[in-house]
């Protein structure tokens, strides 16, 4: 059985995108070059009008920041369309710099990576987004599946293959076999709610009010998820709840690895209940070949040591974690005689 849109030959032609929307980072790549572009989920736009004042990275430094008339949002939320217009508007910013920069004789074809828990509305948001932006066809890959098919996994053999993909709303973790997803759990934490979790601890243990990309430094620079190394400290700057007077507090690693907590167990929990429903013979090729991790999340100090210790498996972290899912779209895009069977309308 073959996809219809594979008439007489490849599905997508000089004019394959690929394009891994997500809630924290939009990726693109283009069969044949690689990634052409990687920013930002976040659009700027006027209160009233309506009309675009950023995208991407531009629009992020915006964030916190914007005088009453404007106003920074984030269109993803959990790794699915939060706020369908905007998404429209940002897809079709970015297909339109890709397109002015590239000779496509026709309207380009589309992969759009999807979290693996994903609702029939919320696909069809997803595909009448980029048909919107300017896509000619749409089809679409588990995000898990092609982060799999990016770290270079066989995924078109029996043997069992677990990856755990942490992005920006969501957590994907799934058991790949023979090209399908055998079993998988998603949830609807990733980096965000670290983030979220980090902004209240502040708040509450410190009396200092932070904003969203104060968070994300502080989870950048010294957060972790078990104790790894060397301890950090560094100054968080913010607003005092208390005088209303702008302040500096000195924080600790340990701090942030207490506030991070409850979401780290909740990634710890849904990788203990993927593990739990995977069938016997493919959890004994993961014993064998251990787990690899990728997403932005992946990225977080000692959370593949807390994880190891949890499960007593081996966690493999990808390289370059936070591109793996558009590489492995790219994969598909190079070679969909191979992989056309990963791929759903």
């Amino acid at each position: 059985m073959r996809w219809p849109f594979f008439k007489g030959g490849s599905f997508f032609p000089a004019t394959g995108i690929a394009v891994d929307l997500g809630t924290a980072n939009t990726l693109v790549y283009v069969k044949g070059e690689g990634i052409v572009l990687n920013e930002p989920s976040v659009v700027a736009l006027d209160r009233e009008t309506k009309k675009i004042k950023g995208v991407g990275l531009e629009a992020k430094r915006m964030l916190g920041r914007t005088p009453e008339n404007v106003i920074a949002v984030r269109p993803m939320k959990d790794g699915v369309i939060a706020d369908f217009d905007v998404t429209e508007k940002m897809l079709r910013y970015f297909l339109a710099l890709i397109i002015e920069n590239h000779v496509f004789r026709v309207k380009p074809r589309v992969i759009v990576c999807v979290p693996s828990g994903i609702t029939e509305v919320e696909k069809r948001a997803v595909r009448d987004s980029a048909l919107g932006a300017g896509a000619k066809e749409v089809m679409m890959v588990a995000e898990p599946m092609a982060a799999a098919i990016g770290v270079g996994l066989p995924v078109d053999t029996p043997t069992g293959n677990m990856v755990i993909d942490i992005g920006g709303g969501t957590t994907e973790i799934a058991v790949i076999a023979l090209s399908g997803i055998v079993s998988d759990t998603s949830i609807r934490t990733g980096g965000d709610e670290l983030d979220q979790a980090i902004l209240q601890f502040m708040r509450k243990n410190h009396s200092l009010l932070i904003g969203e990309a104060t968070a994300e430094q502080v989870k950048i620079q010294i957060g972790s998820a078990h104790p790894v190394g060397d301890e950090r400290e560094m100054d968080v700057k913010g607003r005092d709840l208390v005088s209303g007077i702008p302040k500096t507090v000195r924080v600790h690693s340990s701090e942030i690895r207490e506030a991070v907590q409850e979401p780290i167990q909740q990634i710890v929990d849904a990788v203990r209940r993927a593990l739990e429903i995977t069938p016997p013979e493919l959890a004994a090729d993961i014993v064998d070949r251990g787990i690899v991790m990728t997403g932005g999340g992946a990225l977080i100090r000692g959370l593949d040591v807390l994880l190891a210790l949890e499960t007593g498996l081996s966690i493999h972290v990808d390289e370059d974690p936070l591109t793996c899912v558009v590489r492995g779209t790219g994969r598909i895009l190079d070679d969909e005689e191979k992989y056309w069977s990963v791929l759903s309308p």
